[in-house]
């Protein structure tokens, strides 16, 4: 007996959002009937996944492996969602089709839902439409602007005639369910094989073509909206091809013989939809111009006998329309905006006369031209000379000494730089004038909002290490954490980058969906891990010696991220006794997080035992990790960048749950960490003063640890980086990454010192 209703999912894994679908249709149970699987009935609901690309069959095998309820089916990557929907149709056996997005979702217990409703329907039903709601990157669930038209229709089945308000519906192809022998011979028409690509075209004809329709006031759909600035740009054709759709719909209603009042609701929809597009969308002038144009072609040759402009301002926007007059209609829109404006000074007039002369200064150097040997990098918001873009700076001036490099750095901080580094304090007027000329910009974070994005500039964003903490967008949902970061200002700064860089592909899926924007993904891997693969035994022990660890005692680097939750630095361990428990050979090495500047006081009374150093202060970080015999951490990212040593890691994780439910993770540490994990001090304790610290399970778990995180860290991240971004060589031609197995860490303080 085959199932009721198909779900076929369609399409690639995009910035995540195909994995979350999965997970939530995995996570519960489609409807009340038993699985096929269980010998007692058939299931009622099956899952068809046309995964486009690698990813996104990765993501449906994954799912599938343990759910007998969900095909694949694997398409090569950059099928269309046409080819894609149409192949999943071809393998779906249900006698209704429900055609979800991969980047959609799906309330819960949505398929369970619709396979109640659709089995009840009679047969001469041939579509379902459902309400649904709509998120973006910053909201989530917001209810459609449907709700009064399924109000009205209640559970009924209407003929279009009946209730032309049905075309008012949002034109999404999830929002409509299928019986799968009506949508076959839709398919076959030959304007639905013309228009295949136009899904929102789909979605009224569906409602056009069929006999009667039911409708589900309850939401069956989640509409995921990308952000625009994560996409290609609209071409100009894909522009007009908004107006030629409606024009083709009508096209279709007088094939169809339609009567005069669908007509004139969807020729009111058209007209709408014009308006809002050209108001909103930002096109270039030409393109603004010939879309009105076609629009206002469109609103006169359309325009059914019966039909009657509103009244008011819209009634004045559409006659403009109609009578081509784009100028009055700028004249308007300008009209109006000068109004906003004068309001929005009224508010910010004050900070605006503030930074007024230096912003004449920047725009005027923003009028030279760009210096092409002209470099500026900064690292943690202007500390100093440190992480991936002092990694990529050095290689830079290696292979393009040709490239001035100036650093950004706050005044405070301009005593601790090397000797000879050039630099620009924040706010001074040459600051603004290397902001305004520099060709490369280079920064681990972002630079300040007011820092213009050149067209012919470039800004690699380097990151600081491995998300297992929410980040950007990810963030809405735990505002403990963002502590009212602005979404939009961060997404302004995200649209400057050009390139972003990444240690693993887990990396690359999450900047994916944190920071959705146009930039160019960098999978060479992290250019300050480099130094883990090339330091030598001799740099080791010097390092050992500056930090006064003597030969044969074991030292162990304790480096525990921040709490959101917490105001300050708060040791979670006694040191004091762990180090006493640890004994006189083992020197802890502990270093505090660098968001709590100058407050590691609570080590104040064991800096002089001999027994813990702090290293607070300590830079670069990357020497502490070649100094250490072991990482102890919590949940820092320096666990990632440590693994590439192949040296026991130890996670101490007493706080787990609430870290995890205040600032948001993306994967459960405890289930997936690189080493023995200790959820109170006499664990780790026991941990440390035996072996469990580097026996064969906690070998495995590093193993395992290091294929995943230390994907791309080889010792050629550098070289890969300033060739691709600075010497705009060809990918083909970069270094290829070292397979982890196959890579030789710098050896460890034991070999060292034993040399």
């Amino acid at each position: 007996m085959p199932p009721v209703l198909s779900v076929v999912v369609h399409g690639p894994e995009v910035q995540g959002h195909l994995a979350e679908l999965l997970d939530s249709l995995a996570a519960r149970p489609f409807t009340g009937v038993p699985d096929a699987g269980d010998g007692t009935a058939p299931a009622s609901v099956e899952i068809v996944v046309a995964a486009v690309g690698d990813r996104a069959r990765r993501e449906a095998e994954r799912v599938a492996t343990g759910d007998g309820r969900v095909r694949v089916l694997a398409l090569p990557g950059g099928a269309d969602d046409t080819a894609a929907r149409a192949a999943g149709a071809d393998r779906a056996t249900g006698a209704w089709l429900h055609f979800v997005r991969a980047k959609d979702g799906l309330p819960p217990g949505t398929p369970r839902v619709l396979a109640a409703r659709t089995a009840e329907l009679p047969p001469d039903v041939q579509v379902l439409a459902v309400d649904h709601t709509r998120s973006a990157w910053n909201t989530a669930g917001a209810r459609s602007g449907d709700g009064w038209i399924f109000a009205r229709t209640g559970r009924r089945a209407l003929a279009l005639t009946d209730f032309p308000n049905l075309l008012r519906l949002t034109p999404l192809l999830g929002a409509r369910v299928v019986r799968a022998e009506f949508w076959r011979a839709h398919e076959a028409l030959p304007a639905t094989r013309e228009a295949a690509g136009d899904e929102a075209y789909l979605a009224y004809s569906l409602l056009l073509h069929a006999d009667r329709i039911a409708c589900l006031h309850q939401p069956a759909y989640e509409h995921r909206v990308l952000r625009p600035e994560s996409l290609p740009p609209p071409t100009p054709e894909e522009r007009y091809a908004l107006i030629e759709r409606y024009e083709r719909l009508q096209r279709l209603m007088a094939e169809r013989e339609v009567p005069e009042r669908p007509r004139a609701v969807l020729y009111d929809v058209m007209v709408r939809d014009c308006l809002r597009t050209f108001a909103r969308s930002g096109m270039p002038e030409p393109v603004a111009r010939e879309f009105f144009a076609r629009a206002s072609r469109a609103a006169l040759t359309l325009r059914p006998r019966t039909y009657r402009r509103p009244g008011g301002f819209e009634g004045v926007r559409r006659s403009l329309l109609e009578e081509n007059a784009y100028t009055k209609y700028r004249a308007l829109q300008a009209a109006n905006q000068r109004r906003r404006t004068v309001r929005k000074a009224v508010v910010t007039g004050r900070r605006a006369v503030a930074a007024r002369l230096d912003d004449h200064r920047y725009r005027k150097a923003l009028n030279g031209p760009v210096d092409p040997h002209l470099a500026v990098f900064s690292a943690y918001w202007d500390r100093g000379v440190a992480c991936n873009p002092a990694a990529v700076a050095r290689r830079l001036a290696a292979l393009a000494p040709h490239i001035h490099q100036v650093w950004v750095v706050s005044r405070d901080r301009v005593a601790l730089l090397p000797p000879g580094t050039d630099h620009v304090v924040p706010g001074t007027r040459r600051y603004w004038e290397v902001m305004a000329r520099a060709k490369y910009l280079v920064n681990n974070v972002n630079f300040a909002n007011a820092v213009v994005k050149r067209p012919d500039a470039v800004h690699l964003q380097t990151h600081h290490g491995t998300p297992l903490k929410r980040m950007g967008l990810d963030q809405l949902d735990f505002p403990a954490a963002a502590k009212g970061l602005d979404f939009e200002a961060l997404l302004a700064r995200v649209d400057k980058w050009d390139y972003s860089v990444s240690a693993n592909s887990h990396s690359t899926r999450m900047w994916e969906r944190a920071y959705p924007s146009r930039y160019i993904p960098l999978d060479h891997g992290y250019p300050r891990n480099d130094i883990f693969y090339r330091a030598t035994a001799a740099d080791i022990r010097a390092i050992r010696d500056r930090l006064g660890i003597a030969p044969g005692r074991r030292a162990i680097l304790y480096a525990p991220t921040h709490r959101d939750y917490e105001s300050g630095w708060h040791p979670r361990l006694d040191l004091a006794a762990l180090a006493d428990r640890l004994g006189g050979n083992t020197v802890l090495l502990v270093r505090g997080h660098y968001f709590y500047g100058n407050a590691a006081s609570p080590l104040a009374g064991l800096r002089r035992t001999g027994r813990v150093i702090d290293v607070s202060s300590y830079d670069p970080v990357e020497e502490l990790a070649l100094a250490a015999d072991a990482l102890v951490t919590d949940y820092s990212s320096i666990m990632f960048d440590y693994a590439n040593l192949d040296r026991p890691v130890v996670i101490h994780a007493d706080d787990w749950e609430t870290y995890a439910s205040t600032r948001g993770v993306y994967f459960d540490l405890t289930a997936e960490p690189p080493g023995p994990v200790a959820r109170s001090q006499d664990e780790l304790t026991e941990i440390l003063a035996g072996d469990a610290w580097r026996d064969e399970s906690a070998r495995k778990a590093l193993a395992a640890f290091r294929r995943r995180f230390c994907e791309y860290d080889d010792g050629q991240a550098a070289e890969r980086v300033v060739r691709r971004v600075f010497l705009d060589a060809p990918e083909d031609t970069l270094p290829p990454v070292v397979p982890v197995d196959e890579r030789i860490p710098a050896p460890t303080p034991e070999e060292a010192t034993a040399l």
